[in-house]
C-alpha cells in the first residue's frame, strides 16, 4: 500500500498512527504462538463437544463421552464400598469386646475410626482428641462413664443427656445452691481439694462430703461410672481445678451433653470410632458385668 509506513531502524511496519512523534510498531506474533493459539481453539471446541460444558435450566450438556465428575465420584465411592464390605461384615459379626482378639481387624477398626473421628468428633474433642474446657480429653485414663470398648460404644450410640433417647445417660449432680451456707461450701471445697493434696484436711468438710457427696463420688473421691461421677482424687478436672471453679461446680454444676450417633452413623462406624478412642492411650480393659457391679446386665456402665 502507498501509505504503508516502515520504521527505518527496525524495518517493521507501523500501525499507522502516532502520538507526539511516537509510532507503534505492528510487530507480527511469533509463528509458534499463532499455531499454539489455533491449537487451543481447536482443542476447546473438541472439549465442548466431548465433555460437559454448558449449564442448562435443569442440567448441563452431557457431552459425547457421557462423563461427569459426579459420575466418576459415584463410581469411586461404589468401588470403595465393595473394598470395605468384608471389613464391615466382619465388624458387624464381631462383638466389640472381642475385637482385641483379632489384631488385624482391630487395627483396621482403629484406622477407620480415626477417619470417622476427624469428620464427626474434632469439633468438640479437638483434632488430637485432647478436648478443652468442658470437653473431655480422650487421651487420658479418666472416664466418667467407663472406658472399656463396650462402655465407649454405648456412649457413642446413646450419647450423654441426649434428648429423645431413653437409653441415654442422664444422671446429673444436684445443685447445692441454697443448701450449703457459704461456710459449708468453703469447708466442702477444702475437703475436695484435700483429696488431691491441694489443701490440708478439713474435718467439717469431710463430714459434709460423707453426708452429701460420697454416695456418688465414693468415700475416697474415686468416682463411680454408674452415675458418671468423676474421680475427685486425681489431677484431671473437666471444669477447672481452682477453688473458685470447684465451688461453682458444687453450687451450680454444669452438665455436659453429647449427641447419640446411632441414628447418624452405621453400627460398624460406631464400633470403629469406639476402637479408635479406646486406642488413644487411656482405654480400660473390658470387665464382664458379673465381675464389675458398675456394669449393668445390658452393658450400660
Amino acid at each position: 500500500m502507498a501509505d504503508k509506513h516502515i520504521d527505518q531502524p527496525t524495518g517493521t511496519e507501523t500501525v499507522g498512527h502516532e502520538w507526539d512523534g511516537i509510532e507503534e510498531l505492528n510487530t507480527p506474533m511469533p509463528r509458534w504462538w499463532v499455531w499454539t493459539y489455533i491449537a487451543c481453539i481447536v482443542f476447546s471446541i473438541g472439549y465442548v463437544v466431548v465433555y460437559p460444558a454448558f449449564p442448562l435450566l435443569e442440567k448441563g450438556t452431557e457431552g459425547l463421552f457421557g462423563w461427569t465428575s459426579r459420575g466418576q465420584l459415584a463410581d469411586e465411592m461404589k468401588a470403595e464400598e465393595v473394598r470395605q464390605a468384608p471389613l464391615l461384615a466382619a465388624l458387624a459379626e464381631t462383638p466389640i469386646e472381642q475385637l482385641p482378639l483379632d489384631s488385624a481387624l482391630m487395627q483396621q477398626a482403629v484406622s477407620g475410626g480415626r477417619a470417622a473421628f476427624r469428620v464427626n468428633c474434632v469439633q468438640c474433642h479437638g483434632a488430637g482428641a485432647a478436648g478443652s474446657s468442658s470437653y473431655p480429653n480422650l487421651n487420658d485414663d479418666d472416664w466418667l462413664w467407663g472406658g472399656d470398648l463396650k462402655a465407649i460404644e454405648y456412649t457413642l450410640l446413646h450419647g450423654i443427656r441426649h434428648p429423645g433417647d431413653d437409653a441415654s445417660r442422664t444422671s446429673m449432680m444436684p445443685a447445692f445452691d441454697g443448701i450449703f451456707s457459704p461456710e459449708e461450701l468453703a469447708q466442702t471445697t477444702d475437703h475436695v481439694l484435700a483429696l488431691t493434696g491441694k489443701a490440708g484436711p478439713n474435718a467439717a468438710g469431710a463430714q459434709l462430703y460423707d453426708t452429701n457427696c460420697a454416695s456418688c463420688h465414693g468415700a475416697q473421691g474415686q468416682g463411680d461410672p454408674a452415675f458418671g461421677a468423676p474421680d475427685l482424687a486425681d489431677a484431671i478436672w473437666l471444669y477447672g481445678s481452682s477453688r473458685e471453679e470447684i465451688a461453682r461446680q458444687i453450687m451450680v454444676p454444669r452438665h455436659g451433653v453429647m449427641p447419640g450417633w446411632q441414628n447418624r452413623l452405621d453400627p460398624a462406624t460406631i464400633k470403629m470410632l469406639a476402637a479408635y478412642v479406646h486406642s488413644l492411650g487411656g482405654g480400660e480393659d473390658f470387665v464382664e458385668a458379673a465381675e464389675n457391679p458398675a456394669v449393668e446386665a445390658d452393658g450400660q456402665p
